[in-house]
């Protein structure tokens, strides 16, 4: 019996927030770029993350099995390719603290478009997310199938709770911004984020971490 438009709402809706409320890596830049540049700026790289999930949610109904075999080969070669970005703009962010830790806040604006792409891409990178809707989707149809209307909707379900736990962490760099007003602040809150960027980029590549 194929499961109904509400069930499949919920169950999308869990499986999102499933993949998103774990704060990692990505979760802290979005943090770090709300807080150094501007709501516009955390929210794009929240809805670039939102966007990969969304893509990954509907390749997984689509195929997600066939998916995760082909790519599961590369997958480490994927992990330490986004090692290295992340360390490369974990580098870049305490680079331009110390550069311009003297210069008023809003002299080093990002924009948003590239914020958005670059958290797309990143987050495309991780392969364990494709692993982790495939499993769900196959679950789901061993255990009570999915119609083409229900898996449309555990989609969209699947992108809402991405976007919203990801803008709420954007809101949260926001205000945290809004406490940091000085010159001084700042530059402190882009030293830790740095590190802990850092940080959790190493633990991607760390077996068992």
């Amino acid at each position: 019996m194929s499961a109904g438009p509400g069930e499949a709402v919920v169950s999308g809706l869990l499986a999102g927030y499933g993949v998103a409320i774990p704060v990692g890596a990505i979760g802290a830049l979005i943090v770090g770029l709300a807080s150094r540049h501007s709501w516009r700026v955390g929210a794009a790289a929240a809805l670039g993350v939102a966007t990969a999930d969304g893509l990954y949610a509907v390749v997984a109904v689509l195929g997600g099995a066939a998916l995760a075999g082909v790519i599961a080969p590369v997958s480490g070669v994927l992990r330490w390719v986004a090692f290295a970005v992340l360390l490369a703009l974990a580098g870049k962010t305490a680079v331009d603290a110390l550069r311009h830790r003297h210069e008023a806040a809003t002299a080093r604006q990002t924009d948003g478009r590239r914020a958005y792409l670059t958290l797309l891409g990143l987050t495309l990178l991780n392969p364990a997310t494709i692993v982790y809707f495939g499993s769900l989707v196959l679950g789901r149809r061993a255990d009570d199938g999915l119609s083409a209307g229900a898996e449309a909707l555990w989609v969209a379900a699947a992108f809402v709770a991405s976007a919203s736990w990801q803008l709420f962490l954007a809101a949260s760099g926001s205000l945290l911004g809004r406490v940091l007003t000085g010159t001084r602040g700042r530059f402190w809150s882009a030293i830790v984020s740095s590190a802990v960027i850092a940080v959790l980029a190493v633990l991607l590549v760390i077996p068992g971490a």
